[in-house]
């Protein structure tokens, strides 16, 4: 992968203060677009300014994946990209390897290090033990982590941002508006002519409204961030670096790092970064484990067993909704009191957790048996800067395993209790498919396609991960599992679900349908285009993970009546339902990540194959009218990207007051919609025609 600096660095130095501060809008005019035709036949206004994060961080984990890897898959050498050379080499190419990647890593920063939007990292379980180890304070505790973490990469500890929020668990929903102006003053001056505003280096000014957050941990929203910080530092950490020159180098051994040019982490600043999202997840599955698992016999909220969870014994499962009652602090609140709010364990949360949990699992797996693991996560797990797991913890027998505090063993044990959970709770036998909820005592009799199809791509996820095949952006390559009983199981439960699909929700039109009531049949209401995306991504991931032809036919069906009935020719845009077209950041994340499976393993390869919805030209153009018209808008007022950073091309001029220096259709942040300006995050849209 190409490897680009996760901040713009400067020469200056920064004087280090992790504990956080308290939380100019400009009518920059549009000069011109970046496309060639007009945008004036369309209008794309926001329906809906809530920030949902469970549906925010999926979308973004499926651009970031259908972003820099995908482009590179295709053959683009990653280095002739320039976010200041719009559209170039190709459209596509820029769409994909600067717009989706770069919004997609800049959305999950918004999130977990600037906005507030959940609890402060000095409250985590692992950093309060720490805290409490070295009989010092918790901002000061952390302090002293994180200047840990930055010698282990060979990162200039007087670099680390200033005023983060980093959080150990995020809320369900709050408003992307930023709460005061932002500081867009002159931090430092580059030799072209831009400037890196104090914002990008101080993020005081960057905060939301706490006030108007919904203080709720549900496991989709928490398990969505999740998913976003498992893929990037998967990236980030995947190799090493040499200290002297930054120069990322193949990790060959564990013990390579031992060498004294030698860091761990890609480069110095992206290792940074994925020591701080390893910090968050290390943090966020202790607090999981330990206390957000509910208890269905006696109703309270308890701690995960993991590999020794048997759910005959009673139900012990996550939450829909938990409320947090803040203590009060107005600078890092705590948790004062968790109230269970909805008991129902939703298909949605506990797939949205068992994605995440399983490419960590593949980052932090030190079983001997497994042959394919990257040395350098060996060796960023080996006791330094993280705790290996103990070897009762890496055998085959549960009956030996010991809890532990570790990353390895505490995500191993909310791993294997979700995955229990989701085939005892939510598969149904009978019919051979996963049904959308179950409230703790009986299962719910409604399939919901598009949670159906993505609970398939976990599965998927989860088999490779136990198996100890590889994951992250290698989840496509072919490897020798070691073929565990959990393995075969969700590859049975995959299955089961794509034999369902193609039995019971195929329609003559080959369409889906939106779901399957038990005791009723198929339903019988208009297809959405959400029903198609979840069973085309679904049937995919049967068709990867058991090489049935069967399931890959299906899905090139399902996705060439897909494009005839949901096509508007006219706007160039997919409907997603009768008379409708309104994009939610679920329907956009599912629509980029089947552009991304047409284009990989959907298109046509042999010469019988002739769909021409299935041409990747076509697919190629869908994806970039997808990311134009709606994800950018047709104005800076309108699309779904609420603004954008640096790295996605606008830069900060002295002599430019636009507020848009790139001339596109998404405004920098403080120039965004409200008062101060807009996090760069997703938005609700409806689309219209003129």
């Amino acid at each position: 992968m190409k490897r680009k600096s996760w901040k713009a660095m400067t020469a200056a130095a920064l004087t280090s203060s992790l504990l956080l501060a308290s939380a100019c809008t400009s009518n920059g005019k549009e000069t011109e677009t970046k496309q060639k035709h007009a945008k004036a036949d369309l209008q794309v206004p926001v329906t809906d300014y809530t920030f949902d994060t469970a549906g925010n961080m999926f979308a973004y984990s499926e651009f970031e994946l259908s972003g820099e890897p995908l482009a590179e898959s295709l053959g683009l050498d990653l280095d002739v990209l320039d976010a200041q050379k719009i559209d170039k080499p190709t459209k596509f190419d820029y769409t994909a390897g600067i717009e989706s990647y770069e919004y997609s890593e800049e959305a999950m920063y918004e999130v977990t290090e600037k906005s507030g939007l959940g609890l402060h990292l000095i409250h985590g379980p692992v950093a309060k033990r720490l805290a409490k180890n070295v009989h010092k304070t918790s901002d000061e505790a952390l302090a002293e982590r994180f200047y840990e973490l930055a010698d282990s990469v060979g990162y200039p500890r007087e670099e680390i941002f200033r005023n983060m929020f980093p959080t150990f668990i995020e809320y369900a929903s709050g408003d992307p508006h930023y709460a005061q102006k932002v500081d867009t003053s002159v931090y430092a001056e580059n030799d072209d002519g831009t400037y890196v505003p104090v914002y990008q280096v101080d993020f005081q000014s960057l905060r939301w409204d706490r006030n108007k957050m919904e203080k709720v941990l549900t496991p989709s929203a928490y398990g969505g961030v999740f998913l976003k910080q498992a893929l990037w530092a998967v990236d980030f950490l995947g190799g090493f670096h040499t200290v002297d020159k930054d120069e990322e180098i193949e990790a060959k051994t564990p013990n390579d790092d031992k060498d004294e040019n030698i860091a761990l982490g890609v480069s110095s600043a992206d290792g940074m970064q994925g020591m701080i999202l390893t910090e968050q997840i290390w943090n966020k599955l202790n607090y999981i484990r330990d206390h957000l698992f509910y208890n269905a016999n006696n109703q309270s909220l308890t701690k995960a067993s993991g590999s020794r969870y048997n759910p005959a014994h009673g139900f012990v499962y996550l939450p829909h909704k938990v409320q947090v009652v803040e203590d009060g602090n107005q600078l890092a609140p705590n948790v004062k009191q968790l109230q269970v709010e909805d008991p129902r364990s939703l298909l949605q949360d506990q797939w949205l957790m068992l994605w995440p949990a399983s490419e960590f699992y593949g980052m932090t797996d030190q079983r001997p048996e497994n042959k394919n693991q990257n040395p350098a996560f060996l060796a960023v797990f080996d006791g330094a800067p993280y705790p290996s797991a103990p070897k009762e913890n890496l055998d085959a027998d549960a009956a030996n395993d010991i809890s532990s505090t570790d990353p390895y063993s505490v995500n191993r044990d909310v791993l294997l209790q979700i995955f229990k959970n989701i085939d005892a709770m939510h598969f149904n036998p009978k019919i051979g498919a996963f049904v959308e909820e179950h409230d703790g005592k009986q299962q719910g009799k409604r399939v919901d396609t598009f949670q159906a199809g993505y609970t398939m791509e976990a599965l998927r996820i989860f088999e490779r991960a136990i198996d100890g095949l590889p994951v992250g952006y290698a989840s496509g390559e072919d490897a020798k599992g070691l073929e565990t009983p959990e393995g075969k199981r969700a590859l049975e439960l995959i299955k089961n679900q794509a034999d369902f699909i193609i039995k019971h929700l195929m329609r003559k039109d080959g369409l889906v349908a939106n779901g399957y009531v038990i005791g009723e049949g198929a339903e019988k209401s208009e297809p959405t285009l959400l029903a198609q995306l979840g069973a085309i991504r679904g049937l995919t991931a049967a068709f990867l993970a058991t090489k049935d032809e069967q399931y890959r036919d299906a899905a090139r069906k399902i996705y060439a009546a897909m494009d005839k009935h949901f096509w508007d020719k006219k706007l160039r845009v997919y409907r997603t339902g009768k008379g409708k077209i309104e994009y939610t950041p679920f329907v956009a994340g599912a629509l980029s990540g089947v552009f991304r499976v047409a284009l990989n393993n959907l298109n046509n390869t042999e010469a019988d194959e002739t769909v021409k919805a299935l041409e990747r030209e076509t697919i190629i153009s869908r994806y970039v009218d997808f990311y134009d018209r709606i994800i950018d808008g047709p104005s800076l007022k309108e699309g779904m990207q609420a603004s954008e950073f640096w790295d996605t091309g606008d830069v900060y001029k002295k002599d430019d007051k636009s507020g848009n220096a790139d001339h596109d259709h998404v405004p920098q942040v403080q120039a965004g919609h409200g008062k101060y300006g807009i996090a760069p995050i997703l938005l609700n849209v409806e689309v219209k025609g003129k």
